[in-house]
């Protein structure tokens, strides 16, 4: 009894072999696409890396913003691709399109960030319809130089309508097309601003008359990563907002000792004025109030004079040049002004020793925005250079676009 039944199940396990491998051949495909390949011999699935290529290569690192990123497959088609960038503790979705026959992605933009981990996930069908599903991963390139852009006015500041949008850049810029391109200054209302280079570590915008009161201005800053000289890289991302105010326009004049002023060209007041002596002329031209200080002190060794004076508390002065041009209160001569002039290319106004608001200086300042221009004429020195200060006013539209780095 014991030999027949050995033998039921010795049958039983026959059987049951013929029962697997015929499942498996009904399994298979004529073209070897099932576990069987031709021949009847077992395929291995392909490995994930053969059916789904992506470069940078898994574990990448230092990869350059110029190298190329892409998903592809030999054959098939891709399903799915999502990318994400970390950068700065954030993660970022990085925007992409499949191409038409499915057998290729790549990202929309203009390259890899710098200093970033960039995530892939993708699946994908082979040509053989077996569907594979890839994760890699790989940073990119850290930078040890970066520069900035210091922006002049500051963000959502109200000024004149003589303010120039100034960029001062931390290193000098060798790429210079390629950073003004990534500088974008809009008006609302609109109107057409150009860019101006002034050597390698500046760069300035305007419109070709003075801005329009209430007229909005943003400045966008997409600065980051963009190579401005060689291994040196742009850090800023940011926007800057500011709003056009009243129009306000001073005339000096240094031969009659006045200074007109006019709001939203009606003439407000003509208040006496002291300007540069004939050893230290004021400069002529269009000059930008770029600070306002109730009080500060001037050394003429500061300057580029010697110690002909020290005045440690100078009331209401308003800063006009980066070389050192203010219009200020003047009280220690006080019969000066509207009769000689006798500083050392400054302005002075009327005003007394710790400054007043009854003083014609005190007068002009509580009424003055960083942006309005103080114009000068009939002095006996040169016009201002338009790098002096926000000084481009003095510079004819023509020329000025011409400092373009984009042609």
């Amino acid at each position: 009894m014991r030999h027949v039944q050995g033998r039921a199940r010795r049958a039983g396990a026959a059987l049951a072999a013929v029962l697997t491998w015929a499942g498996l051949l009904a399994g298979c495909s004529s073209d070897g696409s099932g576990p069987l390949g031709m021949g009847g011999a077992l395929v291995k699935p392909p490995a994930p890396e053969d059916v789904i290529r992506v470069t940078p290569d898994d574990g990448s690192k230092g990869v350059r913003p110029g190298e190329r990123f892409q998903v592809r497959v030999p054959g098939g088609r891709l399903e799915k691709v999502t990318v994400v960038r970390s950068q700065d503790a954030q993660e970022t979705p990085v925007p992409g399109r499949i191409s038409e026959d499915g057998l290729s992605w790549r990202p929309d933009g203009n390259g890899l960030a710098l200093a970033a981990r960039y995530t892939v996930d993708v699946v994908a069908l082979d040509a053989h319809g077996r569907r594979s599903a890839r994760h890699t991963t790989f940073t990119t390139y850290v930078p040890d130089e970066r520069f900035i852009g210091y922006v002049t006015p500051e963000n959502r500041a109200t000024v004149g309508t003589g303010m120039i949008v100034s960029l001062s850049f931390s290193r000098e810029i060798e790429n210079r097309a390629a950073v003004e391109s990534a500088v974008h200054v809009t008006a609302r209302p609109p109107v057409e601003i150009r860019p101006h280079w002034f050597g390698k570590g500046r760069l300035d915008f305007r419109p070709e008359q003075y801005w329009k009161p209430g007229t909005e201005v943003t400045v966008d800053l997409d600065l980051r990563d963009v190579e401005g000289a060689r291994g040196v890289y742009g850090l800023q991302d940011k926007t800057f907002t500011f709003t056009v105010g009243r129009s306000q326009v001073s005339l000096v004049d240094a031969a009659r000792h006045t200074m007109a002023v006019r709001r939203d060209g009606q003439l407000l007041t003509t208040v006496p004025i002291t300007a540069g002596a004939p050893k230290h002329p004021t400069y002529n031209g269009k000059m930008v109030v770029m600070d306002m200080l109730e009080v500060t002190r001037m050394n003429s060794r500061t300057v580029g004079f010697g110690g002909e004076y020290d005045i440690p508390d100078v009331p209401h002065a308003m800063k006009l040049t980066d070389s050192g041009t203010f219009l200020h209160g003047n009280y220690w001569a006080p019969d000066a002004p509207g009769q000689t002039n006798v500083s050392h290319g400054c302005v002075g106004l009327m005003d007394v020793k710790g400054g007043s608001s009854d003083t014609p200086a005190g007068w002009f300042f509580d009424r003055s925005l960083v942006g309005d221009v103080i114009e000068v004429v009939n002095s006996k020195d040169k016009t201002v250079a338009p790098d002096n200060g926000l000084g481009g006013w003095n510079m004819a539209w023509k020329e000025w676009k011409a400092g373009s780095a984009v042609k």
